[in-house]
């Protein structure tokens, strides 16, 4: 049996290139790229992704009016490890100088947000959430549920131990501390319809 020739690798400018033309996006990997899967990859996301998204985003922007940090969603790309890899977060922000100086990449996160659906929530959960661990500024990571009401908050602490927080009630909040607000549940799921079913099975 013939061996697998081994995979194409491009360079960050290849990539950058084929971004612009393609119809859908793609993670780079050390001059791997692949297709991103689920909502984020193109359009189709489901009203409830969609909405959520929207949500993080106005609150977000509204907590931080004239803080100097800045609000971005899914359109905008994220380098990790200095350029070795490239990915689309549902949303994130940054209040570092050197980004407010970037056009189109993030490179010094404090807070990442991503959506979950079921074709990526393993991925977001696991090997994602293990390389945005890699961005030195990172001091929050939360994961929201859009089939039941469900926040759940990873925050980095003084001993630089990643503790989850589960949010389940629209009463609760989002406590952000590094960046000195905090979001309500219920701005996070508004307009948002949750089945009878799925809410019950959140409580």
């Amino acid at each position: 049996m013939a061996a697998q020739p081994p995979p194409r690798l491009y360079t960050v400018e290849e990539y950058f290139a084929l971004e612009e033309q393609s119809a859908i996006r793609h993670e780079y990997y050390h001059g791997e790229i692949f297709p991103l899967d689920g909502p984020a990859a193109m359009a189709g996301a489901t009203f409830a992704h969609n909405t959520i998204k929207q949500n993080c985003v106005m609150a977000l922007r509204q907590g931080l009016r004239g803080s100097g940090c800045r609000v971005f969603d899914e359109n905008v790309r994220l380098s990790i490890e200095q350029d070795e890899q490239f990915t689309y977060p549902d949303v994130m922000v940054t209040c570092h100088l050197n980004d407010q100086r970037e056009i189109r990449i993030v490179r010094h996160p404090s807070l990442i947000i991503e959506v979950l659906s079921t074709s990526t929530e393993g991925h977001d959960r696991g090997w994602k959430f293990q390389q945005y661990q890699r961005i030195p500024e990172l001091r929050q990571y939360v994961l929201i549920s859009q089939n039941q009401i469900l926040v759940e908050s990873f925050s980095l602490d003084s001993a630089n131990i990643w503790k989850l927080t589960q949010l389940r009630n629209l009463t609760d909040s989002v406590e952000l501390p590094s960046l000195g607000i905090s979001i309500t549940v219920a701005a996070i799921y508004e307009e948002v319809e949750i089945s009878p079913l799925r809410l019950a099975d959140s409580y």
